[in-house]
């Protein structure tokens, strides 16, 4: 799988699924958990495992990867407190298309497919809380792939950039500082591209007064050029995330 991200513990911003349930939509959803530590390293699931579980992140953090043909991995998605990890298709079975690998110690509350089907049937405001959420994750994927696939590498890394201040950036005077140790091949990861790649485009983005680092973390001095090369849709931050 490579090397994880490693990163301070930090409270994020709100987001995931908690935003968009009511208090008492989250505590019907909250009472078919059952609640399981999960040691850094490990896997929730596999690509392929049968898609009947929905993790809860309660603490820690999860990464989404998917495996290409090659055998590389594409990191996804980085899950933290408040996500939901995991593939529904309703009124049907299915496999993970792709894996949730553990980042670092985290505590989960999974929830079982044939539970949560029937919570749904019996709340209909439950219900639509829940599709609203799937709604957000699908365009979450669009968007990801959007940025990958039409605007090329440098596109791509200018996007991630975006995303990694909006879900661990911080304003400060000189720039948006993102509280999260990341390295170019960790980076690479994320945009299917070769970590000399990363390095060449990370030294031009210096050059350009656009980024810089501090102690292994990235300080966006620039914001305005980064959405310019990636033709930035000014997506809400629900959106535009990791």
């Amino acid at each position: 799988m490579g090397q994880t991200v490693t990163g301070t513990q930090t409270k994020h911003r709100r987001e995931g699924l908690e935003p968009l349930l009511s208090q008492e939509s989250f505590e019907k959803l909250e009472s078919i958990m059952y609640k399981r530590s999960a040691e850094k390293g490990s896997c929730l699931f596999w690509e392929g495992d049968p898609a009947d579980k929905l993790y809860f992140i309660i603490e820690g953090r999860v990464r989404t990867t998917k495996t290409s043909d090659s055998g590389r991995a594409l990191t996804l998605y980085l899950h933290h407190e408040g996500d939901l990890v995991g593939q529904m298709d309703p009124f049907q079975d299915s496999v993970h298309s792709f894996s949730a690998e553990v980042m670092e110690d985290a505590k989960v509350g999974v929830i079982q497919r044939k539970d949560l089907e029937v919570l749904l049937w019996q709340h209909g405001d439950l219900a639509v809380e829940f599709m609203k959420w799937m709604g957000l994750m699908h365009r979450l994927t669009q968007t990801k792939f959007r940025d990958l696939m039409m605007f090329g590498k440098t596109g791509a890394l200018c996007s991630l950039l975006i995303r990694l201040g909006n879900s661990y950036g911080t304003e400060r005077e000189e720039g948006v500082y993102i509280d999260l140790k990341i390295n170019n091949s960790e980076m690479a990861d994320m945009i299917g591209a070769t970590r000399e790649s990363v390095n060449r485009m990370l030294s031009d983005l210096k050059k350009e007064d656009v980024i810089e680092t501090v102690d292994g973390r990235i300080i966006i001095k620039d914001l305005h050029y980064l959405r310019d090369i990636c033709r930035c849709e000014n997506c809400p931050k629900e959106i535009c995330r990791m």
